[in-house]
């Protein structure tokens, strides 16, 4: 093969490696409809309803050009219009027979493709960098979350957590306390994406911290509640699970603040909802969080999960709900935790095909051996 055809079938390479039909497709239906959207926020489309259908979407064309151009900075800005005024000449020189002396129209589209060639680069390029900083702080995000399964204290535990972005606001530890019992939480910070990881690493550090002073479930979420309202921003809040398991008399006392009810799933197959008991973490400084308890069997199987699992919708909107959970434990429940959050995560995935899952998937599976 000559050294040309060799050339070119590296650039062919380098555009169409891994590049699947399923992606061109999401190129012009999911993602560019989300970009339009979050582009064309300030549009005010009830007002556009009753313009003609060509008026219309020249106003549209013209209003999200403006709002594209405000999200750029001021030199980039300037040399997108820059572009944009090449372009237009450059398609009156293609198609159009009137001509303008004295104006190079040749170079006028030469010129804004090279524009937009540059600013494509810079805007990639920033992107890049974000993008190595966020896998940076995946990274270590997950490296503060347990990793493998525990066993041990007449249980074997294991969770998972997937964000929606590179790194996401929800968080499970398993923890063995001092005195010999063991803590398991599951939590979900409002919102989702970097700002959610910050508040998400500062409340498991102060769980960490707290959960070695041997406190009750119902003082370790009073305590997170002080804390989250001294730390955290008025807009933000945590639902969260706190349970304390206790092997001797197998008794796990929880509390649930806020969040969407565990489910225990007994070895006769029956199904037990566990019900929040107070409020969100971080809403209001009178808040109680009254525990319950439960008697885990040999055999049953605790499953406590944030509401990114039961909210995730198909491509026709249709949520997967807590059936979709039941469903799964019917024909997984008998399984080790590890497989049984692995089946909840798929059949989500299964569930929601190309739609884009827009909040984290986070389980937690703890099983009486």
């Amino acid at each position: 093969m000559s050294s040309a055809r060799r050339g070119a079938r590296e650039i062919l390479d380098t555009f169409t490696q891994d590049v699947t039909a399923r992606d061109l497709k999401r190129v012009f239906t999911r993602d560019a409809r989300e970009a339009y959207a979050f582009f064309a926020q300030g549009i005010d489309h009830a007002a556009l309803v009753q313009l003609p259908w060509w008026k219309r979407v020249l106003l549209h064309l013209r209003l999200f050009l403006i709002a594209f151009s405000r999200h750029l900075p001021p030199a980039r800005r300037a040399l997108y219009g820059i572009a944009l005024v090449g372009s237009l000449l450059g398609l009156q020189f293609l198609f159009t027979p009137v001509r303008i002396p004295h104006i190079p129209y040749e170079l006028a589209m030469v010129t804004a493709l090279a524009l937009l060639n540059v600013l494509f680069a810079l805007e990639v390029a920033d992107r890049l960098s974000l993008k190595h900083d966020l896998t940076v702080a995946r990274e270590i995000q997950r490296t503060m979350l347990p990793r493998h399964p525990f066993t041990g204290l007449g249980v074997v535990a294991h969770g998972e957590t997937r964000p929606a972005n590179t790194v996401g606001g929800d968080f499970f530890d398993i923890v063995p306390t001092r005195d010999g019992r063991l803590l398991v939480a599951l939590g979900d910070v409002a919102g989702k994406g970097t700002p959610a990881a910050l508040l998400m690493a500062l409340l498991l550090a102060m769980l960490r911290t707290l959960v070695d002073e041997g406190l009750a479930p119902q003082a370790l979420a009073t305590r997170l509640n002080q804390q989250v309202l001294r730390h955290a921003p008025r807009s933000r809040f945590i639902t969260a699970v706190l349970g304390i398991y206790d092997p001797d008399s197998h008794v796990l006392s929880y509390v649930n603040a806020g969040h969407p009810p565990a489910l225990l799933w007994r070895a006769n197959g029956a199904a037990e909802r566990l019900p929040p008991t107070g409020i969100a973490l971080g809403l209001d400084s009178r808040a109680v969080y009254p525990p319950r308890e439960i008697v885990l069997r040999p055999a049953d199987l605790l499953v406590v999960y944030s509401d990114g699992i039961t909210e995730a919708e198909s491509s026709a909107g249709v949520a997967f709900d807590d059936s979709g959970v039941e469903q799964v434990l019917t024909e997984h429940g008998r399984q080790s935790p590890q497989l049984v959050t692995a089946a909840l995560l798929a059949r989500v995935d299964a569930h929601t095909g190309d739609a884009r899952v827009h909040d984290d998937l986070t389980v937690l599976a703890v099983r009486h051996n």
